[in-house]
């Protein structure tokens, strides 16, 4: 059974929304605040959260920006104000994966949640690039032959490493500008702060040595992740 954590201060908002998606097959949660939603999030793992943005005890996309700092890529559909335009933009550069604008219908809310679970399960496992092997939902990087486990290293990503090196193994071979490679892992224009990209690819050099794999620097563009020669 698929569960879903329902964030909304709201009462009657948030008591016949548990009721209707318990209709549908759902395990649902509800938490009326970022406090018992954290519970939730820490001893249940959700599958899904519909994440209300203004609760008695602070924003919802305080909470939004919490879990992806932590590296929690749990789908999560923001419900804004209608006309809220800035909390949207705000909330899909923190990671939300969708939004709906209040007043919602059922139906509405319904599909946006399928669709949801549909991609998550269509997330894979993991990625392998010769003897890198990136797991995705424990964000570990292992690196080495699997038969001797001599020449294997396995560890786990800081977030922002985890999303870069995710990047590159999902385009090996293309050349990706610094700008964009910023505007995708870091959500945010690059011009604060320019350093940043170059510093993780760095890191990341390093953790890969020896995997068969290197990431070159492109004249001029940016970055390339490639076999060695």
């Amino acid at each position: 059974m698929k569960t879903l954590l329902l964030v909304e201060d709201e009462l009657d908002i948030l008591e016949n929304n548990r009721r209707f998606f318990k209709r549908e097959g759902y395990h649902v949660l509800t938490a009326e605040n970022i406090a018992q939603a954290k519970e939730h999030l820490v001893r249940e793992r959700p599958g899904a959260v519909v994440l209300d943005i203004m609760l008695p005890d602070g924003s919802g996309l305080d909470l939004l920006s919490e879990m992806r700092e932590a590296g929690s890529k749990i789908p999560v559909i923001m419900l804004t104000a209608w006309g809220k335009s800035s909390d949207i933009a705000h909330g899909l550069r923190l990671g939300a994966n969708d939004y709906v604008s209040k007043p919602f219908t059922y139906e509405e809310l319904l599909a946006r949640v399928e669709t949801m679970f549909r991609n998550v399960e269509q997330i894979p496992e993991r990625i392998e690039k010769g003897e890198i092997m990136l797991k995705i939902r424990s964000m570990e990087i292992h690196i080495g032959n699997n038969v001797d486990s001599s020449r294997s290293m396995s560890t786990k990503l800081p977030p922002v490493e985890f999303y870069l090196l995710q990047l590159f193994m999902e385009n090996e071979g293309r050349d990706l500008k610094a700008d964009y490679l910023y505007e995708q892992v870091w959500g945010a224009d690059m011009a604060n702060d320019p350093n940043a990209v170059k510093n993780a690819v760095s890191r990341l050099r390093k953790k890969i040595d020896g995997s068969g794999y290197v990431i070159s620097n492109v004249r001029g563009t940016g970055y390339c992740f490639e076999r060695k020669v």
